[in-house]
């Protein structure tokens, strides 16, 4: 049910959709999932309690029960117990209203054996007799059931089981074992169940390395060139040379770290001694336990400490201890006033300090629908033919979630809705779409256990999207290769951002876009790419260690962990953004040039005029300028964008790159494509040219933030600059112009005592404005 696209007809284009949506909504409260952005999907649930008074079957008199839920051709089984005769399973089944075929539900008891299972007991259910249960009613208590054999007899031992019909909504829904797994075998159905991640809490460690005292070195002939190391698990970091080479050096050098909570991996500290290259002594080291380490909310100095180092000899091969100890001054601290990066600056979902006691009520609430999916390519092949096992991983602020993994299907329909708290508007929810690659059967070979695959991924700024307005659209899926840019598929969203106070959100754009301690203590552009990167990495294996894991391939490409590599292709999209930025400037030029040139004498008689009223009153420039901006903005006020941003193949120039610039970006990084004095002179170049790159695309989004003041992408922001533009302008109209040049002249040149480091009113506005970055591959 797709209604015409919105923008240019091809293939790659967003398209509006009409889904039944809204069929399951029992309540309007804000703060839960209703469920009313998905269509409503009917199952079958069976809750397998336990058993008791269970007969023994084996020789031995034991029993090894599990219970088999059988619906025609679907077949569900529980975990079995060795010799228990009262077993508790708690297991929850869900088979799919749309794909039974059969009108009797059938539960049976069993018991596992090595060469075939015996029969202990069955239980039947008419189905059309199950009761239907709506959300939120209270849910369905269990009951004790007498088992029947063959002939439908009465025997010995029960079962306690709870059977209904339900929607997607039920709170059974996540942890049931679906109809749709029982391809994949008991050992995957944990890897395919939908699933809610939440990210480690991230701080940066700050150390202040001052100074060491009685340092003693091996060799006592030469002046000791001393440097401090401090490793934290995988991220190692050194002060430079101190340049006092004495037995007390003294650095003064503060090194950043990352760290999630829960602490696991101790901070340690090595002092050591170069030597010669790549030779060098260690003359102490300490461990110091993060829980240990105070915890900073603003810009004021913590205290110093001093610390003992440790330092261990070796004679006639036993370790011993040195029992005088060196000593080192630091100064320590987790840094809760920061926003630890983990994500590119250009999507960022979230800008909020660590530190939980900074943080400010949220502004809204953003609730997405998952609904399905269109035409996925296939991605890998299964008993000869090609198959997708699809599932979509959404991230917005520290709330991962993962839908159910839909086996073999191209066309899969998830319809499960998700809700999240906003605390700023202009952030960015990020939706991909992969192949299951760990469950039985996958891989290229056949075999399990391959990287889950990409099959591409959305992304929608909230601040584009107008407040309780139902987005429903259809995204198109893309994913580059080195053969160009290719289709894999639709993801149709239902997408709707609740405000809870208008008031609090136009306030935000005021205010700066990150916590105050960047502004006083900013970090310079190369420790941000260091700390993002271990932030990522950090990120990353926090999660590939959940049940199930969100496995590493998938963390990195939500997060966009390479898109600081060159390339090419990138690098001419950035430049042509700027030079659409700048067309209108040429616009003007080429506009001015006519008047002067007398290509339309009435226009040029008119600008005359006008010039010559300007001059003799020029009280009115200022007004007629804020009126003019006022009329524009009005005016495209009927052009206004009505759907959310998607990726634009034209404006990432990907469906126009060459073959070699494909391969280039896709290259390894080093390069493998030729010696050792190429490989270093091309890797240095994409390294410089990534700067470059990103630097190009940094001015292209200025000027992109500029032509957003009037083409209501954002319709708050737009709201607040029009509304500033008529209210100048008639302050402007009736205050002197020489009053106005006053002041303008003494606040620019005012004294450093009225200034301070937290960025203007107006810079914090347009930092806040939406720009195509986007919309970038």
């Amino acid at each position: 049910m797709q209604k015409a696209p919105l923008a240019h007809s091809n293939e790659f284009a967003l398209k509006e959709t009409s889904p039944k949506i809204g069929a399951g909504a029992v309540t309007r409260d804000k703060l839960s999932c209703t469920y009313d952005l998905v269509e409503q999907m009917q199952y079958l649930y069976v809750r397998v309690v336990k058993a008791k008074d269970l007969p023994s079957k084996d020789v031995t008199g034991s029993l090894d029960p599990y219970v088999e839920v059988k619906l025609g051709n679907y077949k569900g089984l529980t975990k079995h117990f060795e010799k228990k005769s009262n077993p508790e399973w708690n297991q929850v089944f869900a088979f799919s209203k749309d794909r039974i075929q059969a009108s009797v539900l059938e539960v049976i008891v069993k018991d596992k054996d090595v060469i075939s299972d015996d029969f202990v007991g069955r239980m039947w259910f008419d189905l059309n007799e199950i009761p239907k249960r709506v959300p939120p009613d209270s849910p369905l208590a269990p009951q004790w059931y007498r088992l029947e054999d063959r002939k439908g007899e009465k025997v010995k031992g029960e079962i306690m089981l709870a059977v209904w019909m339900g929607t997607q909504a039920d709170e059974a829904f996540p942890d049931s074992w679906h109809s749709d797994a029982a391809m994949v075998g008991s050992e995957a159905v944990s890897n395919i169940r939908s699933k809610v991640y939440l990210s480690p809490k991230l701080w940066y460690v700050r150390v202040n390395v001052i100074e060491a005292q009685d340092l003693i070195p091996g060799d006592k002939t030469r002046f000791p060139e001393v440097y401090v190391k401090i490793n934290l698990g995988n991220q190692f970091l050194r002060t430079r040379v101190s340049q006092s080479k004495t037995m007390n050096p003294m650095w003064n050098e503060d090194l950043m770290l990352v760290a999630a909570e829960p602490f696991e991996e101790p901070l340690i500290l090595s002092v050591e001694d170069r030597l010669g290259p790549n030779k060098d002594e260690v003359l102490g080291r300490c461990v110091i336990p993060l829980q240990i380490v105070q915890r900073r909310l603003d810009h004021k100095p913590v205290n110093t400490r001093w610390f003992n180092l440790e330092k261990h000899v070796v004679v006639e091969g036993e370790k011993k201890e040195i029992k005088f100890a060196s000593r080192i001054h630091l100064r320590m601290c987790l840094d809760g006033g920061f926003h630890v990066l983990d994500e590119s600056t250009h999507y960022s979902s979230d800008l909020r300090p660590t530190a939980k006691q900074l943080w400010k009520p949220n502004i809204g609430i953003l609730e997405v629908g998952i609904i399905s999916a269109q035409g996925l390519m296939p991605m890998k092949t299964r008993d000869g033919r090609g198959t997708t096992d699809a599932y979509c991983v959404a991230k917005y602020g520290q709330k991962w979630i993962r839908t159910r993994t839909l086996v073999d299907s191209f066309t899969p329909k998830w319809n499960e809705q998700y809700t999240w708290e906003v605390f700023d508007p202009c952030t960015v929810i990020t939706i991909g779409v992969f192949d299951n690659g760990h469950i039985q059967g996958g891989g290229e070979k056949g075999g399990g256990g391959s990287k889950d695959s990409r099959i591409g991924k959305v992304r929608i700024r909230l601040s584009t999207l107008e407040a309780d307005r139902v987005y429903t659209h259809s995204y198109p899926l893309l994913a580059l290769h080195t053969s160009g840019v290719k289709k894999t598929g639709e993801l149709q969203l239902a997408v709707r951002f609740t405000n809870s106070s208008f008031i609090n959100m136009l306030y935000l754009y005021s205010q700066p876009l990150l916590p105050k301690m960047h502004y006083i203590h900013p970090l310079s552009v190369i420790q941000l790419d260091s700390l993002r990167h271990q932030a990522m990495q950090i990120v990353s294996m926090r999660l590939s260690r959940a049940e199930p894991p969100l496995s590493k391939e998938v963390v990195e490409y939500m997060l966009d962990v390479d898109s600081h590599m060159w390339s090419m292709r990138r690098s001419k999209a950035n430049f042509f953004r700027i030079m659409k930025v700048l067309s209108g400037l040429v616009a003007f030029g080429r506009w001015f040039d006519q008047i002067c040139n007398w290509k339309n004498p009435i226009t040029t008689i008119l600008i005359h005029v006008l010039f010559i009223i300007l001059v003799l009153y020029p009280e009115l420039i200022l007004p007629t300028i804020f009126l003019y901006l006022f009329l524009i903005g009005i005016w495209n006020f009927r052009w206004r964008p009505r759907h959310p941003p998607h990726m634009d193949t034209r404006l990432s120039h990907a469906d126009a790159a060459h073959p070699d610039e494909l391969d280039e970006e896709f290259d390894t990084f080093p390069t493998s494509r030729s010696s050792d004095i190429v490989r270093m002179r091309y890797d240095r170049l994409r390294s410089i040219a990534g700067r470059v790159q990103s630097v190009v695309g940094d001015l292209g989004t200025q000027g992109e933030r500029f032509q957003s003041l009037l083409s209501w992408r954002d319709p708050r922001a737009t709201t607040l600059f029009v509304t500033f533009c008529f209210v100048a302008a008639i302050v402007l109209y009736v205050t002197p112009f020489q009053v106005v040049s006053l002041l303008i002249g003494f606040f620019m040149l005012r004294h450093p005592r009225f200034r301070h480091k937290l960025p203007s009113v107006p810079l914090n506005f347009f930092r806040r404005l939406p720009a195509r970055s986007d919309s970038m591959l």
